[in-house]
């Protein structure tokens, strides 16, 4: 009687073959695990929130630009380094809130893409004052897409 091991065969099925993650992937978790912190207002600066804005207006642009404005990547076979550039809002400890974005970036690449994060860099870029009004409604999305 021949006993049959995943090593016969090369291994267990679920470790035959390579992943391959496009940077745009990791770059889209890491904007939603951004946008879920609170104190989070939105990512990207100010200009390229209003370009964005009227850029997704335009018929037949498409919505997944906003999710990554802010966020750019590097995404190595193992590992990730991630920068993401925020408007927080007023009132909030901006160290609390960039330590929350941290926490919550690398827990949710680390879970869904397999890739060790190494850094994640924040700058905030902006302070939404409680009477500005909302560029390109970004307050009103994240309501709508929760």
């Amino acid at each position: 009687m021949t006993e049959h091991t995943g090593a016969k065969y090369g291994g267990a099925p679920g470790s035959r073959g390579r992943t391959s993650i496009a940077d745009v992937v990791v770059e889209k978790i890491a904007g939603m695990a951004a946008r879920d912190v609170r104190g989070v207002h939105a990512l990207g600066s100010g200009f390229a929130r209003s370009m964005g804005s009227m850029r997704e207006r335009m018929p037949g642009a498409g919505s997944g630009k906003s999710v990554t404005r802010g966020v750019s990547v590097e995404v190595g076979e193992v590992q990730a380094a991630i920068d993401l550039e925020l408007v927080v809002d007023y009132g909030v400890s901006i160290t609390d809130v960039a330590g929350a974005v941290r926490e919550s970036v690398i827990s949710a690449v680390e879970r869904m893409a397999g890739r060790e994060v190494v850094e994640v860099n924040i700058m905030v870029g902006d302070v939404k004052l409680p009477d500005e009004e909302d560029e390109g409604g970004e307050r009103e999305e994240r309501q709508r897409l929760q």
